[in-house]
């Protein structure tokens, strides 16, 4: 039998986006609605394997129900522009899995779904309908079921005529004269004012209609009652007719469009990887003879048993295999050497254990052109091989060149430049489980050809980078960062073992006293992660006022609990129990699982190649997510310990750069004035947004422009700033345009870098570091508006992650030069991390901050803090 899904589009994205916290992507994309979309859709394709499928999307405001009701939908609120940015990937989804959506004018998503159930329905197939709308219930038949999302998006309550009838002793039809009685206050549909749901059923228990109602009303017993149904009599007819479903849309599809079957997987993939939804690509099909390769270019790979003086000439191209992520520690399946005198393979035991091989690569003169800089310098580093005079990086040039590509494997990179060379990793190797070395032949083979396309893209690749002025950005800055990246992830940073056990230790007593404090105050035994459990427990045994309900009862969310902060003392103490929880499974545990035996060490990668705005991350453990705004988290800093006795750990962080940095390319005489006089930034903007003196301004006025400082650097809406502040969307927009007059060269400057990318086609940082924009001239209002608010803050965190790893460059050359055995350990944000010897720390001290705050010169003075102490929880 044919089985054709429906999907309300906008209904499950709004459900998605308000279910998931306000998540991003590393290229500043808002992605929850789009995630949480994504999920419901795996789980329908996985589940119910459509073979017929379409999501009906609303067209625009006005529908033909405003000319019945001018006032229909009228309540409801802008939608944020956090999620409206994400409408056009959830259709992009769409078309990467071949899905038919649809939408008509003046006709909303519900209709198009009621249109197309209805002639389903006819042709003898299974119809199931997915919303989050309860509206949806009135379509239900014994051929139609409707699905409606409740905690998440993924759970979802199923209705046919049974669960309907058990749920409101009424029928499918009555729901639209459920509606009708008692209005809908989500599509502003007025009902009859002081009829609710219950009262609304015992009536259509007993008349049926509301015509059937409005005309019994003299034996409806209650004064009150028959007054309000005599005088909103017309309301209630028009409130019946807004809720019904129009079932005759022009929809020009014939239900056969709409089959659903094979896609291409590849598409999905590329989907997944440009929003970074990695953890979804093991929920697609193997791709296995899904793809086409195309006939790869001959090339000759001589396999050698001794490495000869015409294998390690200057420059060679040079790769040494290793395989997967974690580099650290892993086996080097075999190098490949490519130069003016041909293309090279040896086995690894050969070349690590040759001498001339050793001396070539620590010897800098000698150039090498890589692929991948950092990882090269650290899996030789764990063969005690020293790598130096490393002269180019494809990744790091390809990276450069438009960090906005999804995909930067050597396979890719040569494909787009018209080189059909090498083969993609997976197809050599396989994936997961099934992932093998092949023989040496195949072996030698693709890596040969890895070093070969190293060799054959150089010049092309440093032409454009000179033709983009970016020359300079890839020598002087990202090159040689590559190398201290190298050398900073293979030191790794001592952790105390004992120390994260015992606070894991400790973590967990509290959790268990916690536990007991909680059961007590609420007088009962309950799991208090379970949110049904927790929510019965607060609102009903407790009677705690609910904030907010869900299909399965009451919402137990962070954002609901902190609402009724001070309402009960059992709040706060559920807050703590929670975030102790992930505390202690994310972090104690997270990390224990990360220390090197053999070093004792966390060795944690820096991703150099990932972020649009050129921001390092860090993976396995992500270092830069530990949280700090718990002291239990802080905590967590003091298991990162010297390596050496007596030595110390220093920190040094950039005070306020991204404002400066603001300041600088705006130009704005405030900010400008507040930096170059030390003021407290936060301060004086209370000042100017709230026109008073400094001696006036209370810590709401501060907390309030703190939140706007850093909010106007990521392009923060209405909708942000009232969140992170809890004030309405209203009184966002005014204090953002209260903050833009009071500094009006911050306007300028909003106003102007967007139109200089609109004609430039990208936007630069002060070094040169590109991000481009083509959605600048979308006609779609949603992309358009969200390239716009990229074009803003990208220069400004761009710029600052330039600044940084400029001081981190600097600092390695001066402990270099200056013959110091302080090492600096990691870099997290706008922190860099060291460990000094006691006799170095003066030095130091002065050192640090010295090459941190000249590391580029702005108009006004950059600042970094210094702290020591035993600990890097102590340094700060």
């Amino acid at each position: 039998m044919k089985k054709l899904i429906l999907i309300d589009g906008n209904s499950i994205a709004y459900r998605a986006f308000f279910a998931l916290p306000l998540l991003s992507n590393d290229k500043g994309i808002y992605t929850n609605a789009v995630y949480g979309f994504t999920t419901m859709l795996l789980k329908i394709l996985e589940d119910d394997k459509p073979t017929h499928l379409l999501v009906a999307f609303d067209a625009g405001k006005s529908t033909f129900r405003h000319k019945t009701y001018s006032e229909y939908k009228g309540t409801r609120q802008k939608t944020p522009p956090e999620l409206s940015e994400q409408l056009p990937f959830i259709r992009e989804l769409l078309d990467s899995y071949g899905i038919k959506r649809y939408e008509a004018k003046e006709y909303e998503a519900d209709d198009i779904i009621g249109t197309l159930a209805a002639r389903a329905e006819q042709d003898g197939w299974q119809v199931k309908v997915i919303s989050g709308d309860k509206d949806l219930l009135q379509l239900v038949t014994d051929k139609v079921e409707v699905y409606l999302t409740r905690k998440g998006i993924t759970n979802m309550d199923h209705y046919d005529l049974k669960a309907i009838d058990e749920k409101y002793g009424i029928s499918a039809e009555q729901i639209i004269d459920l509606k009708g009685l008692m209005g809908d206050s989500s599509d502003n549909i007025p009902g009859v004012p002081g009829i609710g749901e219950k009262t609304a059923l015992k009536l259509l228990k007993e008349y049926g209609t509301v015509e059937k109602v409005l005309d019994s009303v003299d034996s409806i017993s209650g004064k009150k009652m028959k007054e309000r149904l005599i005088e909103n009599r017309e309301q209630a007819i028009i409130s019946k007719k807004l809720a019904t479903i129009f079932k005759e849309v022009p929809v020009d599809v014939k239900l056969e469009d709409l089959a659903f079957g094979d896609y291409d997987v590849q598409k999905v993939s590329s989907f997944f990887k440009d929003l970074d939804f990695t953890s979804l690509l093991n929920r697609l099909p193997d791709e296995e003879g899904n793809t086409q390769t195309e006939e790869l270019s001959k090339i000759d790979v001589t396999i050698v048993d001794e490495i000869q003086d015409e294998h390690i000439v200057s420059p060679t191209a040079f790769v040494a295999e290793v395989l997967g992520e974690h580099y650290h520690h892993a086996p080097i399946e075999g190098f490949a050497l490519s130069n003016e005198n041909g293309t090279f393979f040896v086995p690894t035991e050969i070349a690590v254990q040759s001498e001339r091989f050793v001396e070539w690569a620590k010897d800098e003169t000698k150039k090498k052109w890589v692929f991948d800089a950092k990882r090269t310098v650290v899996a030789l580093g764990w063969q005690d091989i020293v790598l130096e005079g490393v002269e180019f990086d494809l990744l790091i040039a390809s990276y450069l060149l438009d960090p906005s590509v999804s995909s930067h494997q050597m396979s890719e990179i040569a494909r787009r430049k018209g080189l059909s060379i090498v083969e993609e990793d997976e197809a050599v190797y396989g994936k997961g489980a099934k992932q093998r070395i092949p023989d040496e032949e195949q072996l030698s083979d693709h890596l040969g050809r890895k070093a070969a396309a190293v060799y054959s893209l150089k010049a092309d690749i440093e032409k454009e980078l000179e033709k983009n002025d970016q020359s300079s950005l890839f020598f002087e800055l990202e090159m040689p960062l590559s190398i201290v990246l190298g050398r900073m992830e293979t030191a790794g940073i001592k952790v105390d073992k004992q120390q994260l056990e015992q606070m894991g230790e400790d973590l967990s007593n509290r959790l268990k006293d916690l536990e007991k404090t909680i059961h007590e105050k609420a007088e009962t035994e309950f799991n208090i992660n379970s949110p049904k459990q927790l929510g019965e427990v607060l609102f009903e045994k407790m009677g705690l006022p609910p904030v907010k309900k869900t299909k399965t009862g009451y919402s137990t969310s962070a954002d609901v609990l902190e609402k009724l902060a001070g309402k009960h003392e059992i709040i706060e103490h559920i807050l703590l129990y929670r975030q102790l929880g992930k505390l202690y499974s994310t972090y104690i545990e997270g990390l224990l699982k990360v220390v090197e035996e053999s070093t004792g060490r966390i060795h944690t990668r820096y991703n150099q190649a990932l972020t649009q705005t050129g921001r390092l991350s860090s993976t396995d453990p992500n270092l830069q997510n530990i949280p700090i705004r718990l002291e239990e988290g802080r905590k967590i800093r003091k298991a990162f310990i010297p390596s050496e006795e007596k030595w110390s750990i220093l920190a040094a962080d950039y005070s306020q750069i991204e404002l400066r940095v603001l300041a600088h390319i705006s130009e704005d005489d405030g900010l400008m004035e507040a930096f170059k006089n030390d003021m407290d930034i936060h301060t004086k903007t209370a000042m100017d947004v709230f026109h008073v003196k400094e001696s006036e301004v209370t810590s709401n006025m501060r907390r309030s422009s703190k939140a706007v400082n850093f909010g106007i650097v990521y392009g923060i809406s209405d909708y942000g700033l009232s969140q992170s502040l809890d004030i309405t969307r209203k009184e966002a927009a005014e204090f953002i345009e209260r903050y833009l007059e009071s500094y009006p060269k911050v306007k300028d400057y909003m106003h102007d870098v967007v139109e200089k990318a609109r004609e430039d086609g990208y936007v630069s940082t002060l070094l040169q570091r590109r991000r481009y924009l083509p959605e600048l001239t979308s006609r779609n209002f949603n992309l358009r508006s969200f390239a716009e608010r990229t074009a803003m803050n990208t220069p400004i965190q761009g710029t600052a992650a330039d600044i940084i790893k400029k001081a981190m460059i600097d600092m390695a050359d001066r402990l270099e030069t200056e013959n110091l055995k302080s090492r600096m350990l990691l870099s997290v944000h706008d922190e860099l991390i060291f460990e000094v010897p006691e006799d170095e720390l003066d030095l130091m001290q002065k050192l640090v901050p010295e090459v941190m705050e000249a590391a580029i010169e702005l108009n006004v003075p950059l600042k970094a803090d210094v702290s020591v102490g035993e600990t890097w929880y102590e340094a700060k």
